[in-house]
């Protein structure tokens, strides 16, 4: 430790600068502009150099030494518009009081629906073309990060292309990207947007005073008591979007004479119906943080959040459905009793408990220890339509498939199996169009006709839980070790334990549902692979009990980083290293008749190491231009969800079967920045390359043409996977008048794979599966043709070009025109492998067509488009009381766009390919996601 602290020093005075000026000091209080009551803790720093200063209780400060010339004073604080104050510094002045400066409330982080309707509803689904980081970008002060969470989030758009499992979201200092996929679940805090604004962000790759962070970089979320604002907020909202109403109730006491203080914020939010078709909306949220000051150098404070948050979800739809019915069809729901039922519902409960202690451990060294405790459950419901009875010892029976957008059910499947008698597809055309939706009553008629036959449930509602525990402690060191050097490090554990099962919901009138997999068909041989679990056979199951699979997954995870940072008055710079050692391993509770040795118990433990280095510095030419550089080396382990092939099933591992190991995923990335700042004009140029080696996914489909004309449910793995990100960005703003702002935003970037990575299949063993090319289950494909392909993220390029009007009456105006390109549809790896040219016996097909082939496998681009968005508020003061009035409109012209969507695997092969493409409507189209139409946000607030 000692060398590594010699070390530093050493580096600091390499860069040491000694500024023979005069003796200049300055001061001056910062006051709300619209409360005129003192901001505490505001920072203020002299532009191109390391000086810098915090406001105190009064919203005084002062500077001392400062050089002699024309000078940049930056001031910053959450939640506040940003100034720049441009002062003259000559050998006459001996102090400057800069008096009086008022700061106004950011008006755009009061509250803007589009992103709270995002970050709480789609960044949640369990779809990948819905994630982004708009959650994460909202409480940015640059131009360009805000307009990508407030202009670009409804697009899902995609900051670099990278998903949110590139950046860290903390809550005081502990991380709370879910260890199944990487990605922070943001309803476990949604509803809370009072209490939850004391936000520190480090975009990118710059270093943060909490974490190493990731390529995108780090947000902390302080919730400690004694640093929110005191007072009360009530605010209502009303939308069209995911909810229909909110409410929240929040007070702050600050801290009293006696050390103490807390704070406690409610929440509801609710709706029948957001903007799609049977979209439910219905969540409470409770917050409480309480802080004893035990002396100066120690305080406690204790975090509670309760979130719940149950929705509805919607169906992505192919081409054909969406010119039968509209934007807003969903295929989920149907009528019951006369109100709507969504068959697909999401619901989260996830407490999080926290204990934090600060240690001023004297005027320069900080230590932070946090102890955090998270648990409860995930369910997401589906239908089942494949009950059965055992009739002569074997389960027969099943349904027919529910949704009303199934293919068999469409006019494009007669049209194709029924050319002759067009009135066949007419008539499905009119039933779709007529009715399309789930038919509640038909499924408990046929449960309860087999029922009094003394049959069990051939329908079932069900969930597929995840009930997690999670226990993390961490300590942060903060050291200042001279005005020029910055050390942080800091030590972490987190221990996952997560319970994994399918439970029934509702029988739908039925007594019970035999607990067998009917889609087993090799019974006569082997009859025992029906069996769920073969420790309790043909076992009848009732509402509440769990059946078709049971599992927990195990994770422990340890990790330290350490950091210093160097500021001088020309040039800042960082170092920053991390390892991180991470265990997974799983148990199986069923013991799957498909896998008898290799699912019950616990299976084999895997062990990944990753490192991380990463070094930036910052070269001030002047007050006014700085060049920003920063490159990074990370390797992490692959996340649960991608580490089990199949661990419903089974225990096997990713990569055990081809013996290509899993590892480590690396990654390379650098970026380099130019910032103007000036009193009129703020701009940032950007330029970025991220590159991906390693990578695993797995992703799961019914596919139709394996092996030739094989069907089978599959899990595809995709390892080893390639991906290269490289781009520019610009963010601009120009005070044109003291009340008129303008701003333009830039996006250009080109996300590519980058080789072509290995695929396999894994299913369960069957007749069909062997006929198929199958061993056990399981199949290597080899290489998939994916190099070149673009990556499904988000529109590649972004433009936005606004205004704002604030007038001196504290209302204000704003709209921006928005510009979206380069949307690709995500393409299905299985047909860039072997398997699209093979026939059944391995050769290829005698009629394959290689120019016909390129031209089907040719990745579908979407059509570019513009959405422009209006905003606007106005605040008063009565009496002790403010007022404040905001509202939205997005998509003012109603421009409807596809913001994703993806190739169905149905058909794997090229005949299945080229005969599909080759209707007018196709049977297999790929599905899409839709932007919503115009829809709008409006929030009230009263502030004590």
């Amino acid at each position: 430790m000692n060398t590594v602290l010699l070390t530093l020093l050493s580096i600091s005075f390499l860069f040491l600068e000694v500024n023979a000026q005069p003796s200049v000091s300055l001061k001056g209080t910062v006051l709300d502009a619209e409360t005129n009551n003192p901001i505490v803790n505001v920072s203020l720093t002299i532009s191109g150099t390391s000086i810098e200063q915090k406001t105190d209780t009064n919203g005084n400060f002062v500077f001392k030494n400062i050089p002699t010339g024309n000078q940049l004073v930056q001031i910053t604080f959450n939640g506040y518009e940003p100034q720049t104050l441009p002062i003259n510094i000559n050998d006459d002045n001996q102090e400057i009081d800069l008096g009086i400066i008022l700061l106004f409330v950011d008006l755009a982080s009061l509250d803007n629906g589009g992103l709270i309707s995002l970050t709480e509803d789609e960044l949640n689904d369990d779809i990948g073309g819905a994630d982004n980081i708009s959650g994460l970008l909202s409480s940015s002060r640059d131009v360009f990060s805000r307009t990508a969470a407030f202009e670009f989030s409804p697009s899902f758009f995609r900051v670099r292309g990278l998903d949110s499992d590139n950046a860290n979201v903390l809550i005081n200092g502990i991380k709370m990207n879910k260890l199944y996929n990487g990605r922070p679940q943001w309803s476990n805090w949604g509803g809370l947007n009072d209490v939850l604004r004391n936000q520190e962000l480090t975009t990118g790759l710059a270093p943060s005073s909490y974490t190493f962070g990731g390529v995108l970089g780090a947000i902390n979320i302080n919730t400690r008591a004694s640093k929110a604002r005191a007072g009360g907020r009530v605010t209502y909202s009303s939308s069209n979007r995911s909810y229909t109403n909110r409410v929240i109730a929040s007070y702050a006491s600050g801290l009293t004479k006696k050390g103490w203080a807390y704070t406690i914020s409610f929440g509801r939010r609710w709706g029948n119906e957001g903007y799609l078709d049977a979209t439910s909306y219905n969540a409470n949220s409770f917050f409480a943080s309480v802080e004893k000051k035990l002396n100066d150098n120690h305080s406690l404070n204790f975090t509670g959040i309760y979130a719940t948050n149950r929705r509805g979800k919607s169906s992505p739809n192919t081409q054909e459905i969406f010119d039968l019915k509209d934007i807003k069809y969903n295929e989920y729901w149907g009528y019951q009793n006369g109100k709507k039922r969504n068959s697909r519902i999401k619901k989260i409960e996830e407490p999080i408990l926290m204990l934090n202690h600060y240690w001023d451990i004297n005027g320069n060294t900080k230590l932070n220890t946090n102890v955090a405790y998270q648990f409860g459950k995930l369910g997401n419901s589906r239908l089942d339509y494949n009950g059965t009875d055992l009739v002569n010892g074997f389960p027969e029976g099943g349904g027919a498939n529910p949704s009303p957008a199934y293919y068999q059910k469409l006019p494009s499947y007669f049209l194709r199996n029924n050319p002759d008698d067009l009135g066949i597809a007419y008539g499905a055309q009119q039933e779709f169009i007529n009715n399309g939706q789930i038919n509640w009553d038909d499924l408990y008629f046929a449960n309860t006709i087999n029922t009094l036959n003394g049959g069990n449930a051939i329908y079932a509602l069900y969930e597929d839980r995840v009930d997690d525990t999670q226990l993390t402690i961490n300590s942060i060191l903060n050291m200042e070790l001279n005005n020029h050097v910055l050390f942080t490090a800091s030590l972490n554990y987190q221990s996952l334990k997560s319970e994994n099962f399918a439970q029934v919901v509702d029988l739908l009138g039925a007594n019970g549902y035999l607990d067998v997999d009917s889609f087993a068909d090799d019974l006569l041989n082997n009859p025992d692979t029906v069996q769920n679990d073969l420790l309790h056979p043909n076992r009848i199951v009732k509402e509440g009990e769990i059946f078709k699979y049971n599992y927990t997954l195990f994770a422990n995870i340890l990790s330290g980083f350490a950091q210093a940072q160097f500021k001088y008055n020309k040039i800042d710079l960082f170092l920053s290293g991390s390892v991180t050692n991470t265990n997974y391993q799983r148990e199986g509770i069923f013991q799957n008749g498909s896998f008898p040795d290799n699912s019950l118990g616990k299976g084999d433990e895997l062990t990944f190491t990753g490192f991380g280095a990463k070094a930036g510095f910052t070269y001030k030419i002047t007050g006014k231009h700085l060049i920003d550089i920063n490159g990074a080396y990370l390797s992490r382990a692959p996340s649960l969800r991608n580490t089990f092939s199949n661990a419903r099933e089974n225990h096997d591992i990713v990569g055990d079967k081809n013996d290509i190991e899993i590892t480590e995923e690396k990654i390379l990335t650098a970026d380099a920045n130019y910032v103007f700042r000036s009193p009129k004009v703020k701009a940032k140029l950007t330029g970025y390359y991220t590159k991906f080696e390693d990578a695993t996914e797995i992703s799961f489909f019914f596919a139709d043409g394996i092996g030739g004309d094989n069907t089978a449910f599959v899990q595809e793995v995709l390892q080893g996977i390639d991906k290269l990100h490289i781009g520019g960005e610009l963010g601009i703003e120009y005070k044109i008048i003291p009340t008129v702002k303008l701003k333009g935003v830039a996006s250009v970037g080109q996300y590519t794979y980058d080789n072509n990575p290995n695929l396999t299949l894994t299913t369960e063993p069957s007749a069909e599966a062997e006929v198929a090319g199958f061993v056990n289950g399981f199949k290597d494909f080899g290489q998939s043709n994916l190099k070149s392909y673009r990556i499904a993220s988000g529109p590649q390029k972004a433009f936005s070009v606004g205004f704002e009007y604030r007038d001196p009456n504290f209302w204000w105006f704003g709209a921006t025109i928005n510009y979206f390109d380069d949307t690709y549809l995500d393409i299905g790896p299985l047909t860039r492998t072997s398997n699209f040219t093979s026939d059944f016996d391995g050769n290829v097909f005698n009629d394959y067509d290689e120019a016909l082939a390129r031209e089907l496998l040719q990745q579908e681009k979407f059509e570019d488009y513009i959405v422009v968005n209006l905003v606007g508020g106005k605040s008063w003061k009565v009496d002790d009381y403010y007022i404040g009035f905001f509202a939205s409109v997005n998509n003012l012209l109603d421009k409807t766009y596809k913001t994703g969507g993806f190739e169905q695997g149905r058909n794997a092969n090229f005949r299945e390919l080229r005969d599909d493409k080759s209707l007018d409507t196709p049977v297999f189209s790929p599905k899409y996601w839709y932007g919503r139409g115009t829809t709008y946000f409006v929030n009230v607030y009263i502030r004590f």
